[in-house]
């Protein structure tokens, strides 16, 4: 699977982790960035995700910040995006299997590693239900584009 991971300076050495940790496990990594932990904005990892679900360049997106939370907004904002702030995999599952999510994002002030890679192994290995809950989904798609 092709998964673009993104983080601002607060989650660089999580992202890093999660990105060595993918590629073990024999997943296409697309860094996005941040590099280091120079402050810059979490907006524009939270967009460079988005697009890269958006132009196929990857088919899961991982994204990162201090709490999860700006980045999650921040990815949310584009209509090709469906990211879900998770913080254990029960929550990462449900995403996957009744919302369709294509992202997950996380905080790496919040979370430790252990539990950040339960997540990101429950959500890559869940599929969507689809049934009751695939209108919902198509309802984002259409009224909220």
């Amino acid at each position: 699977m092709r998964v673009a991971i993104a983080s601002d300076h607060a989650a660089v050495a999580l992202k890093t982790v999660l990105a060595d940790w993918l590629r073990a496990a024999g997943h296409d990594v697309v860094d996005l960035g941040a590099d280091g932990t120079a402050s810059v904005d979490y907006p524009d990892y939270g967009f460079a995700i988005a697009e890269a679900i958006a132009d196929g360049r990857a088919d899961r997106g991982v994204a990162l910040c201090g709490s999860g939370i700006g980045i999650a907004i921040a990815a949310n904002r584009h209509p090709a995006c469906r990211c879900a702030l998770v913080a254990e995999p029960l929550s990462a599952r449900l995403a996957r299997s009744h919302n369709d999510a294509n992202t997950i994002a996380m905080g790496a002030r919040l979370i430790g590693e252990e539990m950040a890679k339960a997540c990101l192994d429950a959500f890559l290995t869940t599929d969507f239900e689809g049934g009751r809950h695939q209108h919902r989904v198509d309802k984002l798609a259409k009224e909220f584009a």
